[in-house]
């Protein structure tokens, strides 16, 4: 994002809402489109595209400085919208590619790769995007966009990153014809979840510390 950009997302802050909203809108349409399977061959590579594109719009976030909503505690926004038709769709159209090898945090040293699953991943990324969606709706902007700028840097944007990795090695292996290795190994269910919640344990206790976290930590 340029310091131009920058600049006018500070200026006119209505206007970055709208162009994020406009974005993450799209996203949220485009991948519940994808998970119908009317063109599954092509899954994949509108998979690829779709989160790509979301991830400039995270950057936008992440380098925009932070936002501030306007209540101290998070206003209600309803229960969450049922993400496990949208799973279930993914891993039934992507196995058996679904599951990939991924490391939670790249600086953290001798980080063991655990196993991740591209549908576990869309689906998370679509609950969080719905949830920030729900606030914009109301009118609450700020609210808005300090929960997709707060989810961006702890949750949804590492997993769209290794989404995106998977994704584009998919690809590539098509394209560049290239044989995937076994991944049998890589399914082993109980192993695998007890791993991710390791990880992810220690990553978000790391990220709760910082000033974005405050808030929901109720300090």
């Amino acid at each position: 994002m340029s310091d131009a950009t920058l600049h006018d997302a500070k200026r006119d802050p209505g206007d970055f809402a709208v162009s994020v909203a406009d974005s993450i809108e799209s996203f949220i349409v485009a991948v519940a489109e994808v998970s119908r399977g009317d063109e599954p061959d092509s899954a994949v590579p509108f998979l690829l595209l779709e989160v790509s594109q979301l991830l400039l719009t995270g950057g936008r976030l992440g380098a925009h400085e932070d936002f501030l909503p306007d209540e101290r505690y998070e206003p209600d926004v309803g229960p969450e919208p049922d993400v496990d038709e949208l799973r279930e769709r993914f891993a039934q159209m992507l196995d058996p590619v679904d599951v990939y090898s991924e490391v939670f945090d790249p600086y953290v040293p001798r980080s063991a790769p655990v196993a991740s699953r591209i549908s576990d991943d869309l689906a998370d990324i679509i609950t969080d995007l719905r949830h920030g969606m729900a606030h914009y709706r109301d009118g609450r902007v700020s609210e808005a966009l300090w929960w997709w700028q707060f989810s961006y840097l702890s949750n949804w944007g590492p997993t769209a990153s290794a989404c995106l990795r998977a994704l584009q090695s998919l690809v590539a292996h098509v394209r560049l014809d290239q044989p995937l290795d076994e991944l049998g190994g890589l399914d082993t269910d109980a192993v695998a979840d007890e791993q991710l919640a390791e990880e992810a344990g220690r990553v978000m206790a790391a990220e709760i510390g910082g000033p974005l976290g405050l808030r929901k930590a109720g300090a």
